[in-house]
């Protein structure tokens, strides 16, 4: 099996099940019209072939990339060089990634340009890009991961009580949208090279997680320090979509390319650049290993041109139409079990949650099997797509409700969880907020919002992903908790 046929395949078992889902409402309670779903699946299919392409490019291009640079800052064997180089890297890093850049647009989009996408990318980015040259630094000190938190995430507490509750959405859902699938491998790349330099040669498992955590952290703390020091709130925000979307087929296809392209050319020219700087004055790579690495950029470029178009033009109007229609009817329950059922089978076809799975059942020898991850995973996920509609429909919740209680547990369970299942648990969050939790579903919770009289798109519509972020992080570290009983058992 080649990489196409084999990317094709892992981005086609993610998508598949929202299209099927798709069509049954549309042959059952909400009709969408033939031009819509056919503009749908069109959008589908340029979602399908853009992100094979561009995960192809990541991994010809850009993680080698991150190997590459991370072997040359070992080499230097000073610190401040491998913190100013998490600095850049980590800011170029997370202005291309796709999931970030959707937020991004939306944000801007249901404010009115209140809030523009570009405010919003390079504040993410230079707040990870902070705490990625700190979890370098980290990883060379041996500085315990569980205490990290503990101290990052109370700081974090106490900014949210100045933070409006529409930023305080923003943030945390830009923590999971940043840490997708161009920014972890690339990440994970750096972090191998950099360990190296690590003081104590008895490297252990447990130093290989949690640097995608720390880097997640930042993105939070920069939004909310934005917040705080504009005092930013009150922004006019609608959906700006009607319930019977534009009939025609190819013209929205169409707009969306010069606008695009000129967006990702941006976000990919960066770390093009970074690459020959380095290849002049370190890499001095051959011709093919060269070329081979510019073709992965080409791809990267390519790949996510055809996303976001697909993503923009086709894909997540119908997530909101969806959203919208269902919330409008007077049975509230289908649309909260329909969220239940979007995060579920999401997770499932989730390739990076395959990856987890095994390699959980790698570092634990066997003793925590894959399917006891996977479903409490797919279960939690629904639960929490399923509690972001609660929240957007009983009007007295609202998101910290679920993060303030969540995050003091999780942080309390760093405590007692072997250390190995912390780095794992806050690294996984990024795992489950894939490309179809930061599109179609954030979507169709944006669409239940404008359907609420009394909710706001802005502060209510936004929320999801940090809420399916921090599941995961509970989920993992109480399997962790069971295999840490079941091995002094056995012990």
């Amino acid at each position: 099996m080649n990489i196409f046929t084999q990317k094709i395949r892992e981005v086609l078992s993610s998508v598949l099940p929202i299209t099927i889902i798709v069509l049954i409402f549309n042959f059952t309670l909400v009709p969408l019209g033939l031009p819509i779903l056919v503009r749908f699946l069109i959008g589908t299919l340029f979602v399908i072939l853009g992100l094979s392409i561009f995960l192809i490019g990541v991994d010809i291009g850009v993680t080698p990339l991150g190997s590459l640079i991370g072997s040359s800052l070992t080499k230097s064997n000073k610190l401040w060089i491998v913190a100013v180089s998490g600095l850049v890297l980590g800011f170029f890093t997370s202005i291309a990634e796709p999931g970030l850049l959707v937020l991004a647009n939306q944000v801007s989009a249901v404010t009115l340009g209140g809030i523009s996408s570009t405010g919003i990318l390079v504040v993410v980015s230079v707040g990870l890009a902070i705490f990625l040259a700190f979890g370098f630094i980290r990883v060379v000190y041996n500085i315990p991961l569980y205490k990290i938190l503990t101290v990052t995430y109370a700081i974090i507490l106490v900014m949210a009580l100045f933070t409006s509750p529409e930023f305080l959405a923003i943030a945390f859902d830009a923590s999971g949208a940043t840490t997708g699938v161009l920014a972890v491998p690339f990440i994970l790349a750096l972090s191998l090279g950099i360990s190296a330099m690590k003081k104590d040669s008895k490297s252990s498992e447990k130093d290989s997680f949690g640097l995608v955590a720390i880097a997640s952290i930042g993105a939070i703390m920069s939004v909310l320090l934005l917040n705080i020091i504009s005092k930013g709130s009150g922004y006019n925000d609608s959906l700006q979509f009607s319930t019977t979307l534009s009939q025609s087929i190819i013209a929205p296809f169409i707009e969306y390319i010069p606008s695009v392209a000129k967006e990702s050319f941006i976000s990919i020219l960066p770390l093009l650049v970074i690459f020959l700087v380095f290849q002049k004055i370190s890499f001095k790579l051959e011709k093919r290993a060269f070329n081979k690495i510019i073709k992965g950029f080409i791809y990267t470029f390519v790949g996510l041109l055809i996303f976001l178009v697909g993503v923009n033009a086709g894909f997540m109007d119908v997530g909101s139409t969806i959203g919208y229609s269902l919330a409008s009817m007077d049975n509230k329950w289908y649309v909260i079990i329909v969220g239940f059922v979007l995060g579920f089978v999401t997770i499932l076809a989730e390739p990076a949650v395959y990856v987890l799975t095994h390699q959980i059942e790698d570092v634990t020898s066997g003793y925590v099997k894959r399917i006891a991850v996977l479903i409490p995973l797919a279960l939690g996920v629904g639960l929490a797509v399923g509690l972001s509609i609660i929240r957007i429909l009983v009007h007295e919740i609202q998101l910290w409700h679920y993060l303030l209680p969540g995050y003091i547990i999780a942080i309390a369970m760093t405590y007692f969880v072997p250390k190995l299942f912390v780095g794992i648990a806050f690294d996984a969050g990024g795992v489950a907020t894939g490309p179809m939790t930061a599109t179609f579903i954030l979507a169709f919770t944006q669409g239940v919002a404008e359907s609420i009289e009394w909710a706001s798109v802005l502060r209510d519509g936004f929320g999801m992903i940090s809420i399916v972020a921090l599941t995961p992080i509970i989920t993992l570290q109480i399997l962790g908790f069971i295999f840490k009983v079941k091995s002094k058992k056995e012990a």
